[in-house]
């Protein structure tokens, strides 16, 4: 930071105040004023002097910038994997916390699709979504890398030719060890869609069950809805899932988001069957480790 600012000629008078919170956070402002730690033409000033062209404003506490471009670091979209990349698309290993594209509180160069789009740009390529993931799903997800791509892939999920495999933590033993959920859910014209999900008890565990889940069609939020409506909710679900049981899960194991996770994609492509895997992301592992460790678990 400059240790010192000279106002220049063209600078018009105003409030001290005023004229260092257009450069600087309201915070590091006052306490500036608050710490004694400004000079104006050598004396303390308050926040209402009036600076003019030529006075000297000085800093004896530093603008801590790099703790700033910390914060920043740490507030930047978690990175995601490339299983695997031909001229024709992409197979995405994403982290939950990263959302696939643009919304309400997420920018474009914050999305996925946003970052791709400034990787490839240079290479002419315009990355395109076939499917969507949660923001805090983690897993696999195929994007296109030409519009002819997209059209073939989106059919294939359209008529049900790409195998989606998923890994979900859900709350309470299921009493069947394999199952179909077909319950209508919203599309998206609002009207009420079929909608169909198979699954598998992989393990049960004192209040929870692990459950291997694949969806026949893709309306959002799917596996949530499903699960939630039939009685047994996706463990740390914040909007479909037990609110109350999700508090004390977190508390005891620390999990922060959905246990959901898109494990494996299936499809016929270039000619041949193709399998792509993903491992269960860190935070699920370590949370199923302590399951099967036997930690208490929260009834």
């Amino acid at each position: 930071m400059t240790e010192e600012i000279l106002l220049p000629a063209g600078e018009a008078p105003k409030k001290l105040a005023a004229f260092l919170k257009k450069r600087f956070p309201i915070g590091y402002v006052r306490k500036l004023f608050r710490k004694n730690g400004i000079r104006l033409n050598g004396k303390h000033p308050q926040p209402d002097d009036i600076i003019r062209p030529g006075d000297r404003i000085r800093f004896y506490l530093p603008f801590e910038a790099k703790a700033k471009q910390l914060q920043a670091k740490n507030n930047k979209p978690p990175e995601f994997q490339i299983v695997f990349e031909d001229r024709h698309l992409l197979v995405i290993d994403k982290p939950a916390g990263l959302a696939v594209h643009e919304g309400r509180t997420v920018t474009k160069r914050e999305s996925l699709l946003g970052m791709l789009e400034s990787r490839y740009r240079t290479k002419g390529i315009t990355p395109a979504l076939v499917h969507r993931l949660d923001k805090d799903t983690s897993g696999l997800l195929l994007v296109a890398k030409e519009p002819r791509v997209a059209d073939r892939l989106a059919s294939l999920f359209e008529t049900g030719r790409v195998e989606k495999d998923y890994l979900c933590l859900v709350a309470g033993r299921l009493p069947e060890n394999q199952g179909v959920i077909e319950l209508p859910l919203p599309g998206r014209e609002g009207q009420a869609v079929r909608a169909i999900t198979r699954y598998q008890v992989a393990k049960r565990f004192s209040a929870t069950t692990l459950a291997r889940v694949k969806i026949e069609t893709g309306r959002m939020h799917q596996i949530r809805l499903h699960f939630a409506k039939l009685g047994y909710p996706v463990v740390m679900d914040d909007q479909h899932g037990d609110f109350a049981f999700n508090k004390r899960f977190r508390k005891t194991y620390g999990l922060k988001r959905q246990f959901l996770h898109a494990a494996t994609l299936t499809l016929d492509y270039e000619g041949k069957r193709r399998t792509w895997s993903a491992p269960l992301a860190g935070d699920l592992a370590r949370t199923l480790g302590l399951l099967e460790h036997g930690a208490n678990h929260p009834g």
